[in-house]
């Protein structure tokens, strides 16, 4: 895998949700190992405490952030809390998600269950992004990462991940959107799939790392040219929607 580059700027900031394990946090490992300092996004306290703490133990700048991202009194909150130590914000990365739908399909999933995983998954990109706009806004090449996933692609969507595969494809829309609406502000918005990857979602038979999965996120966030915006990538390759 390759190195990342140490940053110049080592207080810059990056706000990754759902970091507290899998992709989230092996990407806030690897930038915070370069020098940004890494706001750790999650719902659950000790989770998200306990993995700023092992970042920092292993000399990097973290921050916990407490924000659970089916909830806007929650993410408006975090914005709050987030405003009073840090006046800008470099990147955020999207990366919150659930994988609820084992065991249903198209056929049997419930409109409950396919509107708790939007929230999560898709309604939450947009309500995270519209909160901490003002800070992204307020830095210098500021960047928009959304954790989506090859299920998202319209030549993927299974029948048998219909939830997941639906509020992927929704956020793929979402960057479209996004991207649109801030070109003119120099804010730069992208989607990624991390390929299938051992972790708790994707299981141990996942043929992929959660470094190589993390790599792309990384290269988005530090290397990528700032007029990368309103695309799709895996490994660090555009693909189709």
């Amino acid at each position: 895998m390759t190195k990342v580059k140490k940053s110049s700027h080592p207080r810059r900031t990056v706000l990754i949700t759902g970091a507290n394990k899998g992709i989230g946090f092996e990407t806030a490992r690897q930038l915070g190992a370069a020098g940004w300092h890494v706001v750790i996004g999650a719902r659950r306290k000790a989770a998200g405490r306990d993995a700023a703490a092992v970042l920092a133990k292993n000399g990097a700048a973290a921050t916990f952030l407490e924000m659970d991202v089916a909830s806007t009194p929650s993410i408006t909150g975090a914005a709050t809390e987030f405003g009073k130590n840090f006046e800008s914000l470099e990147i955020l990365i999207n990366n919150a998600g659930i994988y609820p739908d084992e065991g249903r399909n198209i056929l049997t999933i419930t409109r409950e269950q396919l509107a708790e995983t939007f929230q999560t998954n898709t309604f939450g990109a947009i309500a995270v992004t519209q909160a901490f706009l003002p800070f992204l806004r307020k830095a210098t090449g500021p960047r928009v990462i959304n954790m989506s996933s090859g299920y998202g692609q319209l030549g993927s969507l299974s029948p048998e991940v219909p939830s997941y595969c639906l509020s992927k494809l929704g956020l793929n829309g979402i960057t479209l959107m996004l991207s649109r609406a801030l070109q003119g502000g120099g804010i730069a918005v992208n989607s990624m799939s991390p390929g299938w990857v051992r972790t708790d979602m994707g299981g141990a038979a996942a043929p992929r790392s959660v470094e190589q999965g993390a790599d792309t996120a990384v290269w988005l966030a530090t290397e990528a040219p700032q007029a990368l915006t309103g695309k799709f990538f895996e490994d660090r390759q555009e693909i189709p929607w």
